[in-house]
């Protein structure tokens, strides 16, 4: 087994909590987890990909080991999760790196890669939407808040962060749910068991309507810079279905494609075929730029 570090990092007053591993002087891939996980989700990739690759993978405020501060201390939008995310790969000196994506991972990288679209090495990308036909149907009730927030569409989105609820979002689209850690979702129940914890994810969950709004830009973005794009998706996942793999299509010319029999938080189920895309994929990334990333770390 490779060396993972579990470290912490001041961000403008916010204790930002990573897990790190393999040789800075090796190509970055930061590593941006979904809802409601953390870091935690790839622990796997973190330990089979560190021999190649310099690996970082970050908690957002609220999530994992990071600080959770309060609402009135700290704005929970994803323009500030991605703002304080960038803030900390600039302390970090990783001013090159490949981004994985997963759920509440894309809106963060689709705002690093707008922002920074030089720093951009490559996506890999499961499960991180970009397009209005990503959309599953598990959005009806957050689409409902986002039309009238009020007591009513708050309170039919608390089951969502119950035990049964958070086991749920993991097994739903599995092909065996034994083949899922519980940890997963049992360290997600505890976070979310903190006073404030609610509110603070009912207010991504409204905010989520800004990302939509953002998604032509993103677009935009795919089809100027056409960075090189790994899809693994899992084609079960209730939010983002294999529609919104699809979609990657119209706007990216060369994808290498891959679509996997699984739910929402794939590398759960199929880690291993996954990861062994990971490193062929990034194996295929022009010399040239692994040799700046290189020369800049």
């Amino acid at each position: 087994m490779n060396k993972i570090s579990y470290k912490s990092l001041n961000v403008n007053g916010i204790s930002i909590a990573y897990r790190e591993a393999g040789n800075q002087e090796n190509p970055t891939v930061v590593l941006l987890h979904g809802y409601p996980s953390s870091s935690h989700q790839y622990r796997k990739v973190l330990d089979s990909l560190s021999d190649d690759y310099h690996l970082i993978a970050p908690d957002y405020p609220g999530f994992g080991n990071s600080d959770f501060p309060d609402a009135g201390e700290y704005n929970y939008t994803f323009d500030t999760i991605a703002t304080t995310i960038d803030s900390f790969l600039e302390l970090k000196g990783i001013d090159r790196y490949a981004i994985m994506i997963q759920d509440y991972g894309a809106p963060i990288g689709f705002r690093l890669a707008t922002a920074h679209p030089e720093r951009i090495l490559a996506i890999i990308n499961q499960n991180g939407n970009a397009y209005e036909e990503g959309l599953g149907a598990a959005w009806e009730e957050i689409k409902a808040l986002w039309a009238n927030r009020n007591a009513t569409t708050e309170k039919a989105l608390l089951p969502a962060f119950t035990m049964e609820g958070l086991q749920w979002q993991y097994t739903h689209g599995t092909r065996d749910a034994k083949n899922v850690n519980p940890d997963t979702w049992n360290l997600d129940f505890l976070k979310l068991s903190r006073p404030g914890a609610h509110e603070m994810h009912i207010d991504l969950f409204y905010d989520y309507r800004n990302n939509v709004n953002l998604y032509p830009q993103w677009q935009h973005y795919l089809k100027e810079h056409q960075p090189p794009l790994l899809i693994v998706w899992g084609k079960n996942d209730a939010f983002f279905p294999e529609s919104g793999a699809e979609a990657f299509k119209k706007d990216v010319d060369n994808i290498d494609y891959n679509i996997y029999d699984t739910g929402h938080f794939a590398l759960e189920e199929d880690g291993v075929d996954i990861i062994h895309k990971i490193r062929s994929f990034m194996k295929k990334i022009p010399t040239l730029a692994i040799a700046d990333t290189i020369g800049n770390d």
